[in-house]
């Protein structure tokens, strides 16, 4: 036999294959005492010894390679389970009464002429594993702490909401209202858990998969960076994550456990819920999920506790000397399981355990019915409590649960184990009568078959309820709970914005960068300049903030174990324990994570986080707009900075880097208020006031979007009479025409201001037109304020009208008014009703290209030229000025040819 020196030089199996061999007897010694535990016991007692000398090696601290999969069996043994301190009688009762009003609570919500539907079969599937939570682990804020952090699965919303009326958080009438929040209102319950919807209940939104365990991830995170950096003690807050086996499809279910591997979060506990089965049939039909879901977490360097089988396994197991039932195990596919759940203990018997003489003698003294109920380890509370107990007590790592259930679980034939079972929302009378039997509940048949099943309660006094607040009182309150104790914050004055506000003088900057310096400025504040989260996904070099790296640093728990390759520059990159920055790589799903549990830190924790979440605009709204639209539910609060924005102005990278509809996505965000600034005055005035809505007196429910530019401009100085009220709310003038027979209006936003002013300059030197130009800071702002308005005076039309801010604002302004951007038509045609007299848009529509910003604004029509052309156009459409003037400005600006244009402003990454 080869020595470990003789074997070709590569790694086998894990296993470093060059590590010379200095005792060859010695290895040869080990070897052969292998091959003869193999000859003389079986193959089946050599992996035993195998694995157990793997665990002892690991108790010793030996390196020795991860297995990407164990049998499948609980990983805790029966002889390691601890003692279990509940009543398991009275939990089962607690349980029973749980899954009867979940179910029923769907069952009405169909009743005719409601029918708005509801999921039971989830709950039923994970109820066990949400019970022994509640009783013995979920901690409450009650304490004045954050408490846990629990994101439910959103499936299972009907049990929480059910566990909460055996409580006597909510009542019959809130039950009966289950999805009918306007129509029922004030009862009526969210159909998912919506903070925004039920803001003193659910904490946090999941049911959007994959941004549940995504969100639990980063919350983990901003726990411990929390406390890191002094703002608040987290130090006894548990992150757990409930999640469907189904749902470990999505990308962001997976696609971020390295971070909390890296990191050792073991605050962090996902309970993978695996039933087997996704919305129309089974995960992993022809394979095994769990030992799928082993392999993934483990080789992401996660703690995996795998609870597969109930108690009434652990006599067979215990009895399998040879490994025979190990093996049936092992090599039975998920699908085979999942049938298994819909037939009879005869067909068990004969197709689970009838191919081997050694599998029949085991279960030869047991019924059927017992052969039946064997059951998953999803639905023993002992074990469930001894996975959560070894998930709390683990150390150095996250650890995640995998749990099989099934599906529909106690709801009869009917729904156990269905491929359909997801999508069944009415019991019958024969479905409740079986249910009611068998979590042995004292309901008569007649209240069954005589109009909508009853809710059951067995009394505020009885043994149950009382042990149900017991346990909560003992575990610091009742789950879900959200409080907001966060006070308002002692905002900055003038003085702090007092840079912006002087312009730029001499020097080009782009908008970018008169943010981040507003930014700096705002982070050197003594009463909140620690709260500021500066996220960045690998591009603060980009954006001109490596500035900050020297004092506010990168937050790595593990700080800077090593010599930085630019540690002699003035702006080296600097990691620290307590860095203030976020730098998540490059993940914009893990940024806009870290700026959601920044944003919700005021209510999770009572400490308000100003996170400020920088990146490429192309990739916010498109690549993680689901993830803004869960910030918007968890009522998260912040700035979200688009930059490089614009579809001609991030030049040379081309169609995927070109933004041009950002704006427009943002609007359809209620939350989202959003800005397109041209000048650093303008971009003071905004924060100042984002810093005044989010974190002031009376603070509202929303995060504020800007979107800057890489375009390197001259920023004037703020004007004398600068129309703060026309920045915050969309619109204000920032130059009055001063010459011209004709008169216009040309309104532009972010980097086209500029492009304006010129063309403004040319209408007057060349043309003989006066024209005015507005900086529209935001299109969007100015659509809300008008669509409110209008909604008024539909349902008030016995008072006065009232007028839309942008109508009111250009009700005297003379001529046609002129709309251009670097955004695609849509985003400033959406006040085109709203405008008096004509109004003419233009804009980057299509697909962006890489070439120099001149060619490109040519190409699209938006470059200073193209706004004089369309001003003259417009002017001829009224008859004050010949048409014979269109061709004539064609031919001179050579508008129809894309390479006569100038370069433009080269370069400015920020």
């Amino acid at each position: 036999m080869a020595s470990g020196s003789d074997r070709n030089p590569i790694i086998i199996g894990g296993l470093p294959s060059q590590v010379p061999d200095f005792d060859p007897e010695e290895t040869q010694e080990w070897l052969d005492s292998l091959d003869a535990a193999v000859d003389e016991r079986g193959r089946e007692r050599a992996r035993y010894l195998m694995l157990r000398l793997i665990e002892r090696a690991r108790e010793k601290r030996v390196a020795v390679p991860e297995m990407r999969s164990t049998d499948y069996v609980n990983t805790i043994a029966t002889k390691d389970e601890p003692f279990f301190p509940g009543n398991e009688e009275i939990e089962r009762k607690v349980l029973n009464a749980t899954r009867w009003n979940a179910a029923v609570m769907v069952s009405r919500a169909q009743r005719p002429g409601i029918g708005v539907g509801g999921h039971i079969a989830t709950f039923a599937s994970s109820a066990s594993l949400y019970d022994v939570g509640f009783n013995h682990f979920f901690r409450g804020k009650d304490e004045g702490d954050g408490g846990d952090q629990i994101f439910f699965q959103g499936h299972a919303s009907p049990g929480v909401y059910a566990r909460a009326f055996l409580l006597d958080r909510l009542s019959e009438a809130q039950l009966d209202a289950f999805r009918q929040e306007k129509s029922k209102a004030p009862y009526g319950l969210s159909s998912y858990p919506h903070p925004r919807l039920m803001p003193d209940f659910w904490e946090f939104p999941t049911v959007s998969m994959g941004l549940g365990p995504l969100g639990a991830i980063y919350q983990a995170r901003m726990n411990r960076y929390m406390e890191a950096r002094g703002i608040a003690d987290t130090s006894k807050s548990h992150v757990w994550a409930y999640l469907g086996d189904g749902e470990m499809d999505e990308p962001e279910s997976l696609g971020q456990l390295s971070i909390a591997a890296r990191e050792g979060l073991d605050n962090l506990t996902f309970v993978v819920n695996c039933n087997l089965q996704r919305l129309d049939g089974p995960v992993r039909g022809n394979g095994k999920i769990m030992q799928e879901l082993e392999s993934q977490f483990r080789g992401a360097g996660w703690n995996v506790i795998k609870l597969v089988w109930d108690r009434s396994w652990d006599p067979l197991l215990a009895q399998d000397r040879d490994g025979i039932l190990v093996n049936k195990l092992n090599s039975t596919p998920d699908g085979q399981f999942q049938t298994y759940a819909t037939e009879t203990g005869a067909y068990i018997r004969q197709h689970f355990f009838g191919d081997d003489q050694r599998l029949r003698a085991m279960v030869e003294n047991m019924t059927d019915d017992q052969i039946l109920h064997l059951g998953r380890g999803g639905h023993d509370h002992k074990k469930i409590y001894a996975a959560y107990a070894a998930a709390k007590a683990h150390k150095g790592q996250p650890t995640v649960i995998l749990a099989q259930t099934v599906k529909g679980w106690t709801l009869g034939p009917n729904f156990e184990g269905r491929n359909a079972t997801h999508q069944m929302k009415k019991l019958t009378v024969e479905d409740l009568k079986g249910f009611r039997d068998r979590l042995h509940l004292p309901i008569p048949d007649k209240d069954l078959e005589d109009g909508l099943p009853p809710y059951y309660h067995p009394g505020r006094n009885s043994e149950e309820i009382q042990y149900m607040h017991d346990r909560r009182k003992s575990l610091g309150g009742y789950v879900p709970t959200r409080v907001v104790r966060a006070k308002p914050l002692q905002l900055p004055d003038d003085k702090a914005y007092a840079g912006a506000k002087k312009g730029s003088g001499q020097q080009k900057i782009a908008t970018t960068m008169a943010f981040v310096r507003v930014l700096k400025d705002l982070m050197r504040d003594k009463e909140i300049g620690k709260r500021f989260v500066p996220i960045a996904p690998d591009e603060y070099r980009t954006f001109g903030m490596d500035a900050f790296f020297p004092s506010a640093k990168i937050y790595n728990p593990l700080g800077q174990q090593y010599e930085s390759v630019d540690r002699e520059l003035l702006l080296a990159y600097k990691e620290s324990p307590t860095g203030q920055m976020l730098h998540d790589g490059i993940t914009e799903a893990g940024c806009t994570a870290s700026l959601i549990a920044a944003g919700s830190a005021y209510a999770t924790h009572g400490e308000p986080l100003i996170p400020v979440y920088v990146f490429y605009s192309m990739f916010g709204f498109q690549r993680t707009g689901d993830q803004f639209w869960q910030m918007a539910d968890q009522l998260s609060r912040g700035f979200v900075l688009g930059a490089t924005a614009g579809r001609t102005t991030l030049t040379g990278e081309g169609l995927q880097h070109a933004d041009g509809h950002s704006q427009l996505l943002a609007s359809t965000n209620p939350a989202c208020v959003s800005y397109d600034p041209a000048y650093g005055y303008e971009i003071a005035h905004i924060v100042k006031d984002g810093l005044r809505r989010m974190y002031g007196e009376n603070s509202e429910d929303v995060f504020y979007y800007l979107t800057v530019y890489n375009e390197p401009i001259q920023h004037p100085a703020e004007p004398a009479d600068a129309d703060v009220e026309g920045i915050l709310k969309g619109l204000h003038r920032v130059k009055a025409g001063e010459k011209g027979e004709h008169a216009a209006q040309i309104l532009a936003s972010g980097v086209a201001v500029p492009w304006a002013v010129e063309a403004q300059q040319i209408l007057a030197d060349e043309w003989n037109v006066k024209a005015d130009v507005w900086s529209a800071t935001s299109w969007n702002e100015l659509r809300r304020e008008a669509v409110e308005v209008e909604e008024h005076n539909l349902l008030h039309p016995e008072e006065e009208q009232r007028v839309p801010y942008v109508t009111h604002k250009l009700q005297g302004a003379e001529g046609p008014k002129i709309a251009v951007s670097d955004w695609m038509r849509s985003v400033p045609d959406q006040i085109s009703r709203w405008v008096p007299g004509t109004y003419q848009s233009l804009g980057a529509d299509g697909f962006g290209f890489a070439d120099t910003r001149g060619a490109a604004r040519r190409f699209f029509h938006i470059d200073v030229q193209s706004i004089v052309l369309s001003v003259l156009t417009e002017l001829a459409k009224e008859g004050k000025v010949d048409r014979s003037l269109l061709k004539q400005a064609i031919d001179r600006y050579q508008l129809l040819d894309v390479a006569a244009a100038e370069a433009g402003e080269a370069g400015g990454d920020a």
